[in-house]
């Protein structure tokens, strides 16, 4: 006789905890690529005015393999409002946040305003300011826009010509089926030229005023212990109706200085700024570097550092493909040799771009690598400089997403960055949860870069102009990363591309 023994086998063994990600998504009318931080589980998506933020379309939406999404936003049409959790799952769940910023232009013009109309999106409010001598019930209109451009429309129908704004105006904003109320404000100023900010930097100051549109508006400056004014030239002042601004450059650091904003023979009230202190890049002559094993580091090994390479990485497979050279643009010193080659044994390994940078290489995963983007920096520069040399090769290695590239010449790519992180910013280079730098983060305050697909005639001297989108921000972390191939991050690029960088450094003035 043979007993019967039930029971049950326990299986013990942990589900893998492998992180779930949405690796691609666009929405139809998209002003620029989505944000993806893989690091806080969230999307920024950037759309234009013309999108109903209220039923948005998504082209594209890609997760991870074999994960599920909860709700899919691949079907459908979904409200953008508020974000959006989307449970990413596989083995464990993941919620991601998907939000969206949308910007509608909106504008009201009247002849002789004082400075712009402020336009309140919340209150629906519009408020403009003119001379203490118009006629608020005989103004003349210019040219108004409350709604995207040729979807929307207006109750009353507002045109160009007399309007009378000696009283609140009600107008009915229509767009999508569904209707605003704004309300369009006017009051009169006894000033009729103001400045209204100013922004010091090192060697810049970035003047703001307001006056009347149809004035000769520019700026006067002077040193806090000088008496003589000096006038911006009115080809350097940038204009937007009555609203107008200007770099201010060739300063002196550590100095008080005070602007007044004029039109005609109108002045405005005196703003009293001190510039900031410059710093210089630390280490960009690349003349200090250790040995580490099999890793060439571009420190010295007693002292801090502050850029860092991908060595770590490429040894664990092969040699370091970024090394110190006595090849220089004047004979004297140590340059930077970026390198990209195959890494491995017996064809096994992956495409090495050589890459140095601000930051520091934290780990390796597997074959990738972890990175630390970024140095502690609160200093405004206007230009990143240098020399470099480029050789380039035909792309022999490519990813998925850039098979297109192979066989076409490889880039070289010099970028620098000021951002506004609260941390060093995580790069993965593992395509299973990637994370990259992205210049169109709204993180980044100013940016600027080089990318050259030819070989240079030996070292050429290059300067970076870094674009800034906000002139009253500070930054808090510095970036800047030389590439001897573009798409390195995405293993593509051109065995044998060659990059040499040498003595670079920042400017403080225009």
């Amino acid at each position: 006789m043979v007993a019967a023994v039930t029971g049950c086998i326990k299986n013990d063994l942990p589900f893998p905890r492998i992180q779930q990600n949405i690796t691609a998504i666009q929405a139809v009318g998209e002003e620029k690529a989505a944000a993806i931080d893989s690091a806080n589980l969230t999307v920024t998506l950037y759309l234009n005015e013309m999108v109903d933020i209220r039923a948005v379309n998504f082209s594209v939406f890609e997760i991870t393999p074999e994960a599920t999404a909860s709700p899919n936003l691949a079907v459908g049409v979904h409200d953008l409002t508020r974000p959006i959790v989307v449970n990413v799952s596989r083995y464990q769940d993941y919620q991601w946040v998907v939000s969206a910023e949308q910007t509608i232009e909106r504008w009201f013009r009247v002849e002789g305003q004082i400075g712009e109309s402020v336009i309140d999106d919340i209150g629906r409010r519009v408020m403009l300011r003119v001379p203490e001598s118009a006629d608020l019930a005989h103004l003349r209109l210019l040219s108004v826009k409350l709604g995207p451009v040729g979807i929307s429309t207006m109750i009353p129908d507002l045109q160009p010509g007399e309007i009378d704004l000696s009283e609140p105006l009600d107008v009915s904003v229509t767009c999508w089926g569904r209707t605003e109320e704004w309300t369009i404000y006017a009051e009169k100023s006894e000033l009729t030229v103001m400045t209204t900010r100013a922004d010091a930097w090192s060697q810049v100051i970035w003047a703001y005023g307001d006056g009347p549109a149809d004035g000769v508006n520019t700026f006067r400056y002077r040193r806090a212990d000088s008496e003589e004014w000096i006038t911006v030239n009115e080809a350097d002042v940038t204009h937007s109706g009555g609203s107008f601004y200007a770099a201010i450059p060739h300063l002196e650091p550590l100095t008080e200085y005070v602007v007044v904003a004029v039109s005609g023979e109108d002045v405005g009230n005196e703003l009293h700024v001190t510039t900031e202190a410059t710093r210089i890049l630390p280490d960009g002559s690349f003349d200090q570097w250790w040995l580490n094993g099999k890793v060439w580091c571009p420190w010295d090994e007693n002292g801090e550092r502050f850029w860092d390479t991908g060595n770590t990485g490429a040894a664990t497979l092969g040699e370091s493909n970024v090394q110190p050279s006595d090849h220089t643009p004047d004979g004297r010193g140590q340059a930077a040799m970026l390198e990209t080659r195959f890494v491995g044994l017996f064809g096994i390994g992956k495409l090495a771009a050589g890459s140095i940078f601000t930051g520091s290489f934290r780990k390796v995963d597997g074959t990738n690598g972890i990175l630390d983007f970024g140095r502690p920096w609160s200093a405004r520069p206007t230009k990143l400089k240098g020399y470099y040399q480029y050789t380039t090769a035909p792309i022999d290695y490519t990813s998925t997403e850039y098979a297109d590239l192979a066989g076409r010449p490889d880039s070289c790519h010099i970028y620098i960055a000021l951002t506004d992180w609260t941390a060093p910013f995580e790069i993965r280079t593992n395509p299973r949860n990637r994370q990259l730098f992205n210049a169109s983060s709204p993180s980044v305050i100013a940016y600027g870069e080089l990318i050259r697909g030819s070989n240079t005639n030996g070292y050429e001297e290059f300067e970076i102009m870094l674009n800034y989108r906000a002139t009253d921000k500070v930054p808090t972390y510095l970036q800047i990363t030389c590439a001897a191939s573009k798409y390195g991050d995405y293993f593509t690029g051109g065995t044998g591309a060659i990059l040499y960088v040498d003595q670079l450094s920042l400017d403080y003035d225009y």
